[in-house]
């Protein structure tokens, strides 16, 4: 029944969507923190699963294992980063760490495979493969998974920014280093701060969306995939993400299900760039984003 079909892809688009706003905080807990957009998260998010899944697929050790391996990977990895790439920039104009995130972004997607080889690898989590037929609903178990996930981080995300100490440290980082520093901030233990909770991030949307489409180079990609999200929702708004995503996630399946079958596919790709082009045209500062306002 068209309803029926209707309401399958309307829900899967709001599971993948959430999905995507997993990733997508990434880029959130950066700008937040830093004032700069972090055009490597997709990258952090391939060498996270990859890790994973290499530790799973070459050496067997039990899932939990593998989690905690990637973790503590990915916070050294960052820490590393930070520390000797990214804090020398502090106080420099915010384009400059800009381009240095592209940089990294090229030279991760090249040595993650050269490093951990580039055969696609699976990430198998302990839920059914068989999907959830309830009503007019056709779930699919790791996309309920992706989403409970993606929620349950979101909201501690959004109290750590709005309730705690470090949170608001982080946010007025942003606003200024300089003013920072002068009020007595420790800048550079918050900037080390953001790009560790960037790798914690990083690990769970890419063992996510690994266990979903597996791991390969390809994953990579969800960095350019969830830039609408974050554009739409507000690049510093934990609710615009969500609500970004769940956009983002239905305009996908609804171009993929009443679309892409007289054009002959493809239209799913490019029709979050083109909503995304029509909200920057009207908000330019996305749905929940902050109007920035500079007298001259």
């Amino acid at each position: 029944m068209e309803w029926q079909f209707f309401f399958e892809l309307f829900t899967n688009g709001i599971l993948t969507g959430l999905m995507y706003s997993l990733v997508a905080v990434g880029f959130v807990l950066i700008y937040k923190s830093t004032d700069a957009i972090n055009f490597a998260q997709g990258e952090f998010c391939m060498i996270a699963a990859i890790v994973t899944a290499g530790l799973l697929q070459m050496y067997g050790v039990p899932l939990i294992v593998a989690l905690a391996g990637g973790l503590i990977f990915m916070l050294l990895f960052n820490m590393g980063l930070e520390r000797f790439v990214l804090r020398p920039m502090i106080g420099r104009p915010i384009v400059a760490i800009i381009m240095a995130t592209i940089g990294l972004a090229f030279l991760f997607r090249g040595l993650g495979p050269l490093i951990f080889g580039a055969e696609t690898q699976p990430i198998n989590l302990p839920i059914p493969d068989d999907p959830i037929i309830w009503g007019p609903f056709f779930l699919i178990p790791i996309d309920l998974l992706g989403a409970g996930i993606s929620l349950g981080f979101l909201a501690l995300f959004g109290w750590f920014f709005m309730k705690s100490r470090k949170g608001v440290a982080m946010r007025a980082v942003a606003d200024s280093h300089q003013v920072s520093m002068a009020m007595g901030i420790n800048v550079e233990r918050y900037f080390a701060l953001a790009w560790m909770l960037a790798g914690v991030v990083a690990l769970l949307g890419g063992v996510v969306w690994g266990s979903a489409i597996g791991v390969d180079t390809q994953l990579a990609q969800l960095g350019l995939k969830v830039f609408p999200v974050v554009i739409l929702g507000g690049l510093d708004s934990i609710i615009g993400v969500i609500v970004g995503g769940i956009i983002v996630g239905v305009v996908e399946a609804l171009a993929a299900g009443y679309i892409d079958p007289y054009v002959g596919g493809g239209t799913k790709d490019f029709t979050p760039y083109v909503l995304m082009i029509l909200v920057l045209m009207i908000r330019p500062y996305g749905i929940f984003g902050k109007p920035i306002i500079e007298r001259i």
